[in-house]
């Protein structure tokens, strides 16, 4: 017995060495920093209507962990009606990134304020322009003479609806548009014949339908849709940042593109059903749709998505077009600086996804 090994020590080291292999056994580490979860890093992103569908990338991102899975601690917000969007809370440094459309760069552009767009989630608006029930709207050149609903004057949609309306040949004054806000109020406007038609996003789009005052006429929420409408994709949901805060923060911007993209593949490869299942219940069930409703709605306009968060080809020309044509382009814009699909392509190479 006293050649065995426990029997060398005294009672003391004894005792340490008991200690010692017990730390051992349970995994912990004399220097817990030598194993410690690396550190995440703290970004911050305002949305422009975070439980929108066309914006259900971001939260997806964080419910699936993806954020930080690579790394990134995400601090998600949304912009609140009547307060400051998320592309100029961006710009103002309140916060890092935003979640909004990729034709605010170009706005952004000409009042000397250096903005890009890092990853393109949707290459449509993901708005169907909703005609009321018997008006036998079928194109853009039924409106002559009526009164058209957009969001507010000046605003995406009203751009989106004098491009349409010039391609079909209507000019300005031969037809009237009307700011109707979103949601209840747009259905309002609808419902009492204030406007003919009105251009707007899930849910109220399902809401119109189950109602029964209106049905979807213009379909600008796929990329068949806005291939047909407007003879191109549309790039609309993106990530923007500061050219600046890019620079400075390479890294993170990387990390956060990834975590993007990651996502982008995974909406790609899932239904309707499983994406609703991992956005927060009452973003998928609400006063203006149930879960069912959300699911076939999104089933309908999945299509908007784009699978590896890159700028598609000739888009940021067809937003500058549609720009031009309702008198937004004020100064010359280099386009090619006000997007990126750098980080996206190394997202992709990381993953092992093709394009």
């Amino acid at each position: 017995m006293e050649d065995h090994p426990m029997f060398k020590h005294s009672p003391a080291s004894l005792l340490r060495d008991i200690a010692a292999a017990a730390v051992v056994a349970t995994g912990v580490l004399a220097s817990p920093a030598a194993h410690a979860a690396p550190k995440l890093q703290k970004v911050s992103m305002m949305v422009g209507g975070i439980d929108k569908q066309i914006y259900l990338p971001y939260q997806l991102a964080q419910d699936l962990g993806f954020f930080k899975k690579y790394g990134i601690d995400m601090v998600l917000s949304t912009e609140q009606e009547g307060g400051i969007g998320a592309e100029d809370a961006m710009v103002a440094g309140q916060v890092d990134m935003a979640g909004a459309w990729y034709v605010h760069t170009i706005d952004f552009q000409m009042h000397g304020k250096n903005v890009i767009d890092i990853a393109q989630l949707s290459g449509a608006p993901g708005e169907r322009i909703m005609c009321g029930k018997g008006t036998h709207i079928r194109t853009p050149a039924d409106w002559k003479g009526k009164s058209v609903g957009v969001t507010d004057l000046g605003s995406g949609t009203d751009d989106l609806t004098l491009y349409l309306a010039a391609r079909y040949h209507l000019t300005t004054q031969e037809y009237h548009r009307i700011g109707v806000g979103a949601g209840e109020t747009l259905i309002s406007a609808l419902e009492h014949h204030r406007i003919v038609c009105g251009m707007t996003t899930q849910p109220t789009v399902n809401a119109i339908e189950t109602m029964g005052i209106g049905h979807s006429t213009i379909d600008l929420a796929t990329s068949a849709g806005v291939n047909k409408w407007l003879g191109g994709f549309w790039p609309a949901a993106s990530v923007l940042a500061r050219a600046s805060w890019v620079k400075k923060h390479p890294v993170r911007t990387q990390h956060v593109v990834d975590a993007m993209v990651a996502t982008m593949h995974w909406i790609a490869t899932h239904s309707a059903a499983d994406i609703a299942d991992h956005l927060p219940k009452d973003f998928v069930s609400s006063p203006l749709s149930t879960k069912a409703a959300y699911i076939k709605a999104l089933n309908e306009d999945k299509g908007q998505f784009l699978p590896d968060g890159r700028m598609p080809k000739d888009g940021p020309q067809k937003v500058f077009d549609v720009e031009k044509l309702a008198g937004k382009i004020i100064k010359p814009v280099n386009l090619t600086i006000t997007y990126s699909n750098a980080y996206a392509d190394k997202a992709n190479q990381l993953e092992g996804f093709t394009k």
